[in-house]
């Protein structure tokens, strides 16, 4: 029997979701016969797991450490085999930015972007609105911020004393249209969600973890050549960033452009949430895979050297 640690919790502001997803993967292992400790991670973390000396840890922490490259780092000086993705895939998937450029030239289409310091982004327009400021590093939404059509003064909470996202903000074109979502595993991309959230104009943290926050359209009402297009851009950002395992690619398509439309790749994500609401759960679960086969094969996909 495998002896799993669960890694859930930490220290970011995404905290919350990981202490959700940890609890459902810690559940969903022990029902399909594994050993599982759940660890709530702290600044002992090396020590922790250097007594406990389990045989996989399976990461379900969210930001900064969780999917930085940080704890993936750890695990391999460890020599513990972990899920999902290795170092370098992970501290360039979560940089924004530096993720990006490496997405563009392996072809696939991202939105026009530049980064700036918070405080200028304050002072002045980015871009020409509309735009959308998000932090460089955070998931979940966190801090990202639409600058309608019109308006004329920068947002000013991103240059405010308490800002808690970091001082280095990525500012991006506004793609209008559907909200893609796909999810690989393994070698194979899987199915796709068009989210549609119900009380905001994008999908934003409520919308992502709030029950009935969005709907989800499974599979995603597109053409089959913008569906298959989708599957096979997800499978190219996970292999140009040095993806294992699992992780989901988040898009924005507007139909009303041209003939085939206006498709980019706004981010990959190697540590996708995996509670009760989440998106590749829900896309595994289309494919048949269950909740307890998508973890139990995490598991038995863990590995260092990743």
């Amino acid at each position: 029997m495998k002896h799993v640690a669960v890694l859930m919790g930490g220290w970011s502001a995404e905290r919350p979701v990981s202490l959700n997803s940890g609890r459902g993967c810690a559940d969903a292992l022990e029902g399909a016969g594994y050993r599982v400790t759940r660890i709530d991670v702290a600044r002992d973390i090396a020590e922790v797991l250097a007594k406990l000396k389990p045989d996989v840890a399976f990461n379900a922490l969210h930001g900064p450490i969780g999917e930085d490259g940080t704890i993936q780092g750890l695990l391999e000086v460890l020599r513990i085999p972990y899920t999902h993705s290795g170092v370098l895939a992970s501290a360039l998937a979560v940089e924004k930015d530096l993720a990006k450029i490496v997405m563009q030239a392996a072809g696939v289409p991202v939105a026009h972007g530049v980064t700036i310091d918070r405080h200028e982004a304050a002072r002045r327009h980015a871009l020409e609105p509309p735009y959308v400021l998000k932090p460089i590093k955070e998931g979940s939404s966190l801090g990202v911020i639409i600058v309608k059509e019109g308006r004329a003064h920068p947002p000013q909470e991103v240059g405010r004393p308490d800002w808690p996202y970091g001082d280095r903000l990525l500012a991006e074109k506004f793609v209008d249209g559907l909200e893609l979502t796909c999810a690989v595993m393994g070698d194979k991309a899987l199915g796709i969600i068009e989210i549609q959230p119900v009380s905001e104009s994008f999908y934003g943290y409520d919308a992502k973890y709030a029950k009935g926050g969005s709907i989800h359209v499974l599979p995603a009402k597109i053409k089959p050549n913008i569906y298959h297009e989708v599957q096979r851009l997800t499978l190219m950002a996970h292999r140009a960033l040095g993806c294992r395992g699992v992780s989901r690619a988040d898009f924005r398509y507007d139909e009303s452009k041209g003939e085939s439309g206006e498709l980019v790749c706004l981010e990959v994500n190697t540590q996708p949430g995996m509670t009760e609401t989440s998106l590749v759960p829900e896309i595994a679960a289309h494919a048949g895979v269950s909740f307890g086969e998508l973890v139990s094969w995490m598991v038995e996909d863990a590995s260092c050297d990743r």
